[in-house]
Order: structure tokens, then C-alpha cells, then sequence
């Protein structure tokens, strides 16, 4: 396995990656697209779409090797949840 060096603070990678997502993959998404993962590269805007997260990032990372990746899942605030859901 590669490791990927980040080449942006977090807060420049949290940025880059959603404002990519809003304004260039979000519109062109379908209903069909729900809870989907999207995987994008915030350097190149190539993504990936797929209901597994790691199949969306392995197809992404084979057209881009140097992929900085930000994961989103399409209609969630955030693409993993961790805790117990509330009652």
C-alpha cells in the first residue's frame, strides 16, 4: 500500500473538496445516486461514484495515483456516522 502525503491543511482540504462537490458534482447527481458514495479528487475534480465507499476510491485512485481524496456521501451531512443514533 502507498501512503499518500497531504499537500493541504485540513481545513484547505475540507474546503477545496466541498466546494468542488456543491458546484460541479451536485447538480449533475440523480435520485438514484442516494447515500452513494462520491469520491473526488480536489486537485483534479475526477471522481468516482459508487455505493461502496472503497470501490468508488480504488476506481479513482487507478485513473489518478496521486488522487488527494475527499469522500462525501451523496444526501448525508457526512459520509460515516459514528455513535449510537439518537431515540
Amino acid at each position: 500500500m502507498t501512503l499518500r502525503e497531504a499537500r493541504y491543511s485540513g481545513e484547505e482540504f475540507a474546503r477545496r473538496g466541498q466546494e468542488i462537490y456543491e458546484q460541479q458534482i451536485h447538480p449533475v447527481l440523480r435520485a438514484e445516486d442516494a447515500d452513494k458514495f462520491v469520491a473526488l479528487d480536489i486537485e483534479s475534480g475526477d471522481y468516482e461514484i459508487d455505493r461502496e465507499d472503497y470501490t468508488a476510491t480504488e476506481r479513482l485512485l487507478h485513473r489518478r495515483p496521486e488522487a488527494q481524496i475527499w469522500l462525501v456521501r451523496v444526501g448525508q451531512p457526512a459520509a460515516y456516522r459514528i455513535g449510537a443514533l439518537p431515540a
